[in-house]
């Protein structure tokens, strides 16, 4: 089996697939890339078990057939190589790896392609289209709340909940929740399921600038994400998730508006000289003045600072995590925040003040209970 590629695009298809191998695992073979021939086109894939990407490009080959190849050698070779051709053959008898340029021959040792995992591939699918830009916002502004305990494997995730009004994704950790709905992208039959972190973390790495669509299918174990040449497909989380609208409050009539990169700014500071383990901050809410203040007694720091803001509602002091705060803020891309809030023992709203066409974000962030 003999095909010549190119080095660059080589390379650049393998750094796509390289995210999902793991570099320690009980079977060698997931190491390897697998490379499969068919005719001038080569597909190459690589898989943890529960996560795989496929990506195709075009070749120089009258051969067909398949090989693993080790993934590491190959990607900091390559990485060494200007521009040029590359003559790539494989013994069909050891499935040795000879690679050929103009100035030298390099071996390496594959392994029996047809020793890898089966990739899954879509069966009894329902199907959605979705754009580059709302699905990479989806994943940005998310994909920061999933939680990281594995005791809790449901919330480990993002959710789906797609039906014939809109597409919400939800991520949270019990501490802090994200609920972004869009009603420009729909589905005739209700469906759900919970995409894991890895995979969606890998999805953003690889989604391209330009705006293009990304077909989007799902069945009862799998997800299946594809655009231009590449394929992502993921196991999805086998748990029911909770009833998350349970815990949005709904009467909170004391709202606050402020500058977010004001208050994102602010907080930065303050919450260096806060203490160390609970990262707490107090928001003091009076008139039209916003007192954001911070203090370890450990070691006796203290921080403040006054923010100008409009506030409508009853004096109060509530403490947040300055990190979840912050994450939050960062997600949001919009000049102004609007925080709702009920009392100090509640949880708080977090909302854009103005959201583009189609768009519905909330945020919800649990209070740090303030010691007497």
């Amino acid at each position: 089996m003999k095909f010549i590629v190119s080095t660059t695009s080589l390379l650049r298809n393998l750094q796509m697939v390289n995210g999902v191998i793991s570099t320690s695992t009980v079977l060698p073979i997931l190491e390897d890339f697998l490379f499969e021939i068919s005719k001038n086109s080569l597909t190459i894939s690589g898989t943890d078990l529960e996560t795989s990407i496929s990506t195709s490009l075009e070749i120089e080959s009258k051969a067909e057939g398949k090989v693993a190849i080790p993934a590491r050698i190959l990607v900091d070779y390559l990485k060494t190589l200007p521009e040029q051709p590359l003559t790539i053959s494989v013994n069909d008898d050891n499935y040795s790896v000879e690679i050929t340029t103009d100035r030298g021959k390099y071996k390496l040792n594959g392994e029996n392609g047809s020793d890898f995992p089966r990739i899954p591939v879509a069966e009894n699918t329902s199907e959605l289209s979705m754009s580059t830009g709302i699905l990479q916002k989806a994943i940005n502004k998310s994909l920061f709340a999933v939680s990281n305990d594995e005791l809790r494997p449901q919330m480990t995730g993002v959710y789906f909940q797609l039906n014939n009004e809109g597409v919400t994704f939800v991520a949270t950790d019990a501490h802090k929740l994200v609920r972004y709905k869009r009603t420009d992208t729909t589905v005739k039959d209700a469906a759900s399921f919970i995409v894991p972190k890895k995979a969606l973390n890998l999805l953003k790495g690889i989604l391209p600038g330009e705006e293009t669509q990304v077909q989007i299918s799902y069945n009862s174990s799998n997800a299946f994400f594809s655009f231009n040449n590449i394929n992502l497909i993921c196991r999805l989380i086998d748990a029911r998730y909770p009833d998350y609208n349970a815990v949005i409050p709904t009467d909170n009539p004391n709202e606050l508006l402020v500058n977010r990169a004001d208050l994102l700014n602010t907080l930065r500071r303050v919450m260096i000289f806060s203490n160390k383990t609970t990262h707490q901050v107090i928001l003091k809410l009076t008139g039209n003045s916003l007192n954001v203040s911070a203090q370890d007694l450990d070691f006796s720091n203290e921080a403040k600072e006054d923010l100008d803001c409009q506030y409508s509602g009853e004096d109060m002091e509530i403490g947040f995590n300055a990190r979840f705060l912050q994450e939050m803020l960062q997600a949001m891309d919009n000049e102004e925040v609007k925080i709702e809030l009920s009392t100090p023992n509640r949880a708080g709203i977090l909302l854009p003040t103005e959201s583009e066409e189609g768009e519905d974000l909330l945020m919800l962030v649990m209070p740090v209970m303030l010691s007497a």
